[in-house]
């Protein structure tokens, strides 16, 4: 991506890297934040982070700067990434929607705070002693987005009550994803129905992936959430209508991009959240102290006009219980 591009969608973060140098001199707390995907693709919720950080009085360039890092979809880069910002000293580690990310952090440094937010239980991911009182330099927020496929399989089969094999796009590097796999497996043997397995990590392999699920006639579609399919929203919805797949994403986002339904919490109030978390950190607070915020309110989200494209009519039922409908 070019770098004016990359500037304008992070909405001027790239630019504050000299200024991060500069800050460190002059005593501005510097927040260095890691990602294992492509920071361009966060945009709107690295604005949620900056709006939690704003509410605690901070305000990019004014009295707190970045450094951002990005493992743009390699997590084999993170630990020299999360290194550097230790070298740099950094006041606080964000690595919010990053659970590799957050595993890096912690692994760096034992002294300097990290913040995450995720979607594991980050009790059972080894992030945290306990949510109540994490223990240590890291605390932050988890959405407990990834307890929640079961859930979204049933909703999808009863948006796709005719479904027998259900197909779900995973990045087997993501952390967790095993056991994930496994849940989806036996809830949808209880149901009757079979999940065909595809993985995907670049834009080609996404290609593939959808291709083969079609040629193995299936049904519906689960999408797993994070990298690398954050940054290929688009793609996805686009794909997933081309080949009349009905699918089901964990993020409003893909929604919105045009994917038929989501169920979920909010992924940009979590980056509000890890934001207002950071900048208690940077008031003093002590992160062993924090406990781990978890979410309370999930949503579900349809896509009405994308489900007209599918040729699919949507239960009264099901649109009564949406948090929202987009048509």
């Amino acid at each position: 991506m070019k770098r004016r591009k990359f500037i304008a969608l992070l909405g001027g973060a790239a630019a504050t890297w000299p200024l991060a140098a500069r800050a460190q001199q002059a005593g501005m707390p510097v927040i260095g934040f890691l990602y294992s995907g492509s920071l361009a693709a966060i945009a709107n919720s690295v604005a949620g982070f900056r709006k939690g950080l704003s509410e605690m009085g901070y305000t990019e360039g004014q009295n707190v700067a970045f450094e951002f890092r990005s493992a743009e979809n390699d997590n084999a880069r993170l630990p020299e990434l999360a290194a550097e910002l230790v070298r740099r000293q950094v006041a606080v580690i964000a690595t919010p929607g990053s659970p590799a990310a957050a595993v890096a952090a912690k692994a760096a440094t034992t002294t300097i705070p990290v913040v995450f937010g995720t979607g594991l239980d980050p009790v059972q991911a080894g992030l945290v002693a306990s949510l109540g009182r994490p223990g240590g330099n890291i605390t932050g927020v988890s959405t407990m987005n990834a307890e929640l496929w079961g859930k979204r399989l049933g909703l999808l089969l009863e948006l796709v009550p005719g479904a027998r094999r259900v197909a779900m796009l995973v990045n087997l590097n993501s952390p967790n994803t095993a056991a994930i796999i496994a849940d989806v497996r036996a809830v949808a043997a209880s149901l009757g129905r079979q999940v065909e397995i595809v993985q995907a990590n670049t834009s080609r392999e996404i290609d593939a992936a959808i291709a083969s699920s079609v040629q193995k006639q299936v049904d519906a579609l689960l999408v797993r959430t994070g990298p690398p399919f954050a940054q290929r929203r688009v793609q996805l919805a686009t794909l997933t209508a081309r080949h009349a797949v009905p699918a089901m994403f964990a993020d409003r986002q893909y929604v919105e991009a045009g994917g038929l339904v989501s169920y979920g919490s909010s992924v940009t109030d979590m980056y509000r959240q890890a934001g207002i978390y950071t900048g208690r950190i940077l008031k003093g607070e002590n992160p062993a102290e924090l406990p781990v915020l978890q979410a309370a309110k999930f949503e579900l989200i349809i896509n009405l006009h994308t489900a007209g494209l599918l040729g699919l009519e949507v239960p009264p039922t099901l649109i009564a219980r949406a948090d929202e409908v987009i048509e």
